[in-house]
């Protein structure tokens, strides 16, 4: 018996030991606590550093995505305005008296719904006032803006041995010294001792040589609509 009764408890504390073995194994242990975020804190960078900050996409006023247009900027108090001139008039808030218009040969625009309006020898600013008024029957209190979208009257030409000949805009008061600069500059074998303006029938002699040495500079004078600068 009493060798029986040693092989069963052996047998039951075998069993024992494999039960809670495999109870062990079975018993999910918990993962380690992970500490709380306060969830008012700024995100960090690397190595604690503040994050980068928000970007704020709107435009600042007065300013542009990308380059200005084209042509050189006209003042509106003091250029004159004529013929084949092309003006922007943007009333706020008004699509129908809005748009490009441009000057006929008699100086006159038409503005829609309003009819002729003089522009010919006028500034921008004073053309504005005219719009005005002729839009106070029609338009309570109107917000007019008149500008020179296109420079059509007042032009200069460069012509003969020059970088770049054609037709230029006479916006701002232009010398022939920088006329020559804005044309590119004289090609290899221009003559520049020979350059003259024509102007009408007159021939106004221009030595480049001397102007450009500091030499006899009554020669660098402004040049007025309708010139011709002759690179011979």
């Amino acid at each position: 018996m009493t060798s029986r009764h040693n092989i069963w408890f052996a047998w039951a504390g075998l069993c024992l030991g494999l039960s809670l073995a495999a109870f062990a194994q079975e018993t999910p242990v918990a993962p380690p606590s992970i500490p709380e975020v306060p969830q008012n804190r700024a995100p960090q960078g690397q190595a604690g550093q503040p994050g980068p900050k928000p970007t704020d996409d709107r435009r600042q006023p007065g300013t542009t995505s990308g380059a200005n247009g084209p042509g050189e900027p006209v003042s509106s108090s003091s250029y004159k305005i004529g013929a084949a001139d092309v003006l922007n008039i943007h009333v706020w808030n008004e699509a129908e008296f809005s748009g490009p218009q441009m000057v006929h040969e008699d100086g006159m625009f038409t503005l829609p719904l309003v009819g002729d309006l003089k522009a010919g020898a006028m500034t921008p600013v004073q053309v504005e006032e005219e719009v005005t008024k002729a839009l106070g029957k029609y338009v309570r209190q109107p917000l007019v803006t008149v500008t020179v979208q296109q420079v059509g009257s007042k032009r200069y030409y460069m012509d003969g041995m020059i970088a770049r000949a054609g037709e230029y805009p006479l916006v701002v008061p232009t010398t022939i010294l920088e006329a020559v600069s804005k044309a590119g500059g004289l090609q290899p074998f221009a003559n520049g001792k020979k350059i003259y303006v024509l102007r009408g029938t007159t021939q106004i002699k221009f030595n480049y040589k001397d102007v450009v040495h500091g030499r006899h500079m009554e020669q660098n004078i402004e040049l007025k609509p309708g010139d011709h600068v002759v690179v011979p």
